[in-house]
């Protein structure tokens, strides 16, 4: 009873912080959801679905498909570039592993819009990397480098890549050097090891930092107003806009809880894998 009563007494804390700037919110978002805009903007407070309904017009569908397809892009490059990265540092001596784990976290030591504004300066036409290939004679003219699909896929996998390799990382640094040593001495290649070895023991790593990147990249709204201007618009950025300039917060808020709904559908895939995991390892 006493350490129930502790357990509640340390808890509290987090679960009022929860209520307060969690709960509410969402709350107070998914009851606008279900409002009228006003003609001036304002919120009426009267019950309808229209909001919901004008998100199935093919626009907003397009700008959904396109937000979903660059967050699984996004999260794909981050697990092909991040892999090779994450095993070379938990393979790596402890004397430089420290060393290597803090580069990784170095680019959270600077806000993210300076590391944003950083890319601007090098793709745009009269930006650096332009300015050296027409230097060097290798092109004639300037590359359209950024504000396109290309550019916003560069600042999210710039972005979000220590967010997919800090769990493979940890994935892999568990991971047991005997269970390879075994797979060799049974005649298994390098190639095969990895693929029935080393990759499913280190599937929650996977798993945990795919959930991380195309999570959050969907939510991420700055990359694409910055380095894909206003040709490219996803769910992040249209939500904004929604706010912001068009001052439709009903409509917005039924984007926002629509992009909720899919960020915990894909959570709970993410812990229904991982408990079917556990239980093929049980087994």
């Amino acid at each position: 009873m006493k350490n129930k009563k502790t357990a509640v007494k340390l808890l509290s804390p987090v679960l009022i912080w929860m209520t307060c700037f969690f709960v509410v919110p969402v709350f107070l978002m998914m009851l606008v959801s279900f409002c009228t805009r006003g003609e001036y903007g304002e919120v009426i407070y009267k019950f309808n679905t229209n909001n919901y309904i004008r998100f199935l017009d093919p626009l907003y569908i397009n700008i959904f498909i396109r937000s979903i397809v660059i967050a699984l892009i996004t999260t794909i490059i981050c697990l092909i570039l991040g892999y090779p990265f994450a095993y070379f540092v938990g393979r790596a001596p402890k004397k430089i592993r420290g060393i290597l784990l803090l580069l990784i976290m170095l680019p959270f030591w600077t806000n993210s819009l300076i590391r944003t504004y950083a890319w601007i300066i090098l793709l745009r036409t009269e930006g650096i990397i332009n300015t050296y290939l027409i230097k060097f004679h290798i092109i004639s003219e300037p590359l359209k480098l950024l504000y396109n699909n290309a550019s916003v896929l560069i600042g999210m996998v710039y972005m979000m890549f220590p967010f997919m390799v800090l769990p493979l990382y940890s994935s892999i640094e568990k991971l047991d050097k005997s269970y390879i040593e075994a797979a060799f001495d049974l005649g298994a290649t390098p190639i095969k090891s990895f693929i029935k070895v080393i990759l499913p023991l280190t599937m929650p790593g996977i798993m945990a930092g795919c959930l991380l990147v195309f999570v959050p990249t969907l939510g991420y709204f700055f990359i694409p107003d910055l380095m894909g201007g206003s040709k490219v618009v996803l769910l992040s950025n249209l939500i904004k806009n929604q706010y912001l300039t068009a001052r439709d917060w009903p409509f917005g808020s039924a984007i926002s809880v629509i992009l909720i709904i899919v960020m915990l559908i894909l959570i709970g895939l993410y812990f229904k894998g991982l408990k079917n995991k556990e239980k093929g390892q049980v087994i």
